[in-house]
Formats: structure tokens, C-alpha cells, sequence
């Protein structure tokens, strides 16, 4: 029996050695940044696109923000899809200045069909673009957002992901902890893979996309990730998913465990159909062309079933403590040394950033209770790999609007620095 489960175990530890290293480097490269030169001269075009259902809350505050950014109005225009509306999210968009394109479609529901549906509908206007940018209704933007993505697509990239900050942190400890978790994957992720020259993944919201790529590549990602989706698609054609770390977004957090459970649900059930679908597609075309950031694209696509690997080695792990069960050659890959420096470094690189950021106080106090929304996503991660196939939409709910001078603009005094 105990040779039976070596088997499975001794492959299982060395996967959990090789993230495990991955994700230390990682979070190291991501403590620091080099200084590089920026072009503020505004010269690309932007189409604008939102996409909102019932979203007259909260959608005209976005739309206010947007139509004051830092860049020349005559370069961009903003569209809302009132997609599936039932409130009066079109009349509130349109009064803000935004233009409105309705659409109703109870078969093909979600933002991944609402957004292949306005970039149909923009491709076929008289006026040509240089690059979409997509935002979500509850968001607002910092005013440099714009000559940021300008900066990134005269560097000659293409996909481009903005920091994806918080405008409510202090609103409940729910909000708390779900933008520590935003802020380090921010910095011990995307700022960490894109410094190292790997491709990222686009996030929801706060992406620039050139309009060349939509029409050579197609959009047609409509699963409930269509933004991982869309990065693994554009991943196996070699195509980079870069950052773009002071151009930020502010994006509403969910205040109830509830509902957090309810939206990462959603977003662990894309990710696995995700991983099914590309991980073979991301191996074979990464061997063949002997490309690292292909390759590399399994660890970002595969994170939900190393979560659940992890899991069900950390019970067995617990077992094995009283029965032993199987052996354990952690150690033997890995000297008690080195463990101890990972252990100290996954307390010690969260705080690095809270620092570098410079939250607000009561933000020091989420801190503490971060592991427990951490530990929160196994029961999510477990439902969400048995209901990967179940594709219906699940609507996140705003219910009060916030104006840009309402927010705290974390990062505003750190642009340009180290």
C-alpha cells in the first residue's frame, strides 16, 4: 500500500517543489522595479468599450471619469453595451456622454459574447482605432491611464493588462482581504512575469488590446473567463500579454463573503475549463517551437488544479504525521534551509508591497485575517472544478456609487519610481 501511494505522492511533491520555487522568484523579481523612460505625447486612438448589465448605479460615475482623463478627447471615444438591460443603464451611460449601443440576447449571455459583439459593431465604423480598452461599470480610472497604455503600445506591445487596484478596501474585511490578494498578485505575479520577459493574463478589466490583434486573431472568447481565455488563445500564437504597472484602474471589491464566494466560484469554473482546453494546446506548441513564455503559460493557466493538488497533499501530509502513509522526500529535494527562507518570504514580500503601496491603516488589521479568505478559496476551488462545464453567467451586484475624488488613489505618489 505504501508503494502504491508513493507512486502517486513522490510525483505529487516534486510538482509541489517546482511551483513552490516558481512562485518564490516570482514574488523576489516582483519587489523591485528598474526605472525606464516614458512618452507622454498622446498619439494612439482608443475605443472606449463597457460592457453593463443593470449597471445605472454606477456605470454614469465611470463614464463622468473617463470623459476627464489626461489625454486629447478628439483621440478616444467611449461606448457602453447596455447588454440585457431591464434598468436604465443606457439613459444614465447616455447622459453621462458615453454612446450606447443596446443589446438583447437571452441566448448568448455574458461579457465575453457582449464585448465580440461591440468590437463587430466598432470594426464596421467609419472611424479606425488603434486599440480597445475595456473596462467594467463599477470602475473608475486614474487620469494618466490613457498616456500609460499610450506609453506601452509605442514600446510595440500589443495586450496590454493595468494595475488592478481597489476603490472600497476599507469597506468590510471581505473588501479588505480581497484587495490584498489583488495588490500582491499585482506585484508577486504580473509586475514579477512581465519584468522576467513572460506573458501575463489579462484580468477583466483595465486592458488594452490593439484593434490589428481582434481582427487577425478573432475574438470569440466567451466562456466565464473570457480574459484568460482570450491570453492562452493569443499565448499559443506567441503572443506576449504584457503590464503596465501606473496605469491604474480602480475596481469595486464585493463586501460579503457571500458574494465573494459567488464571483471567485464563477471564475474557478472558467479557469479549469480553461486549463482543460489549453494546457495540452500550451505543452505541444511550446516542446515543438522550443518557446519558454509558451511554456511558462501552463504555470498561469494551470494555478486552480495546483490549488487542489495542494489540498489534497496537505491532508495527506497531515496523516502522514500520525500513520505514516508514504514517504516524504520533500527534504531531499529542498534542504530545511531553503524551506525556511520560503516560509519567512511568504510573510515577509505581502508586507514589502502593503508597505510599497502605502495602505490605508485599517488595511494592517485585514492583514491578519487574509489566511482565512485564503484558506476560503478550497471549498470554491473544489465546487468550481465540478461545475466547470456549467457556463451560466452569474451577475456581480453594485449598489452605490463612488466618484474618482471619493477614492483614495493608492499608488498616485509612486508613479515613475522604483
Amino acid at each position: 500500500m505504501d508503494y502504491l501511494l508513493d507512486l502517486l505522492l513522490i510525483p505529487m511533491q516534486v510538482i509541489i517543489v517546482i511551483y513552490t520555487i516558481y512562485y518564490f522568484v516570482l514574488a523576489v523579481v516582483g519587489m523591485w522595479r528598474q526605472r525606464v523612460h516614458k512618452n507622454y505625447t498622446p498619439k494612439n486612438s482608443f475605443a472606449v468599450v463597457i460592457c453593463a448589465h443593470n449597471e445605472e448605479v454606477v456605470v454614469g460615475e465611470l463614464v463622468k471619469n473617463l470623459r476627464s482623463l489626461d489625454y486629447p478627447d478628439e483621440l478616444y471615444d467611449i461606448f457602453v453595451v447596455a447588454d440585457n438591460c431591464t434598468d436604465n443603464t443606457a439613459k444614465v451611460a447616455g447622459e453621462a456622454g458615453a454612446l450606447v449601443h443596446e443589446r438583447f440576447n437571452q441566448e448568448e449571455v455574458g461579457k465575453g459574447y457582449a464585448m465580440g459583439w461591440m468590437f463587430e459593431r466598432v470594426e464596421q465604423m467609419q472611424r479606425k482605432y488603434d486599440a480597445y480598452l475595456v473596462f467594467d461599470a463599477d470602475n473608475l480610472v486614474h487620469p494618466q491611464f490613457l498616456l500609460e497604455m499610450n506609453d506601452h503600445l509605442e514600446k510595440g506591445e500589443s495586450v496590454i493588462q493595468g494595475y488592478l487596484n481597489s476603490k472600497n478596501p476599507t469597506d468590510s474585511w471581505v473588501a479588505g482581504t480581497f484587495s490584498i490578494a489583488f495588490w500582491m498578485v499585482n506585484h508577486m505575479w504580473h509586475l514579477a512575469k512581465y519584468r522576467l520577459g513572460l506573458s501575463t493574463a489579462l484580468g477583466g478589466t483595465g486592458m488594452c488590446i490593439r484593434t490589428s490583434i481582434i481582427r487577425d486573431y478573432g475574438w470569440e472568447c466567451n466562456s466565464l473567463t473570457e480574459d484568460m481565455e482570450f491570453s492562452m488563445k493569443l499565448l499559443t500564437h506567441g503572443i506576449r500579454t504584457c503590464w503596465a504597472h501606473d496605469a491604474i484602474v480602480y475596481d469595486e471589491k464585493v463586501t460579503t463573503m457571500m458574494a465573494s464566494c459567488k464571483q471567485r466560484l464563477r471564475w474557478a469554473q472558467g479557469q479549469f475549463l480553461c486549463a482543460e482546453r489549453y494546457i495540452p494546446k500550451l505543452f505541444t506548441i511550446g516542446v515543438k517551437t522550443g518557446n519558454i513564455m509558451i511554456l511558462d503559460g501552463i504555470f498561469q493557466v494551470s494555478q486552480p488544479y495546483f490549488l487542489l493538488l495542494s489540498t489534497v497533499y496537505l491532508v495527506l501530509s497531515y496523516i502522514n504525521g500520525y500513520y505514516p502513509i508514504y514517504t516524504n522526500i520533500l527534504y531531499q529535494i529542498m534542504p530545511v534551509t531553503v524551506w525556511t527562507i520560503i516560509g519567512v518570504g511568504q510573510y515577509l514580500f505581502p508586507l514589502i508591497v502593503l508597505l510599497k503601496i502605502k495602505v490605508p491603516p485599517k488595511i494592517w488589521f485585514y492583514y491578519l485575517l487574509y489566511p482565512l479568505f485564503v484558506y476560503s478559496w478550497v471549498p470554491v476551488n473544489i465546487l468550481g472544478y465540478f461545475r466547470r462545464y456549467n457556463k451560466v453567467w452569474s451577475h456581480t451586484i453594485h449598489t452605490r456609487a463612488v466618484a474618482l475624488e471619493d477614492v483614495k488613489l493608492t499608488r498616485m505618489g509612486n508613479m515613475n519610481k522604483k
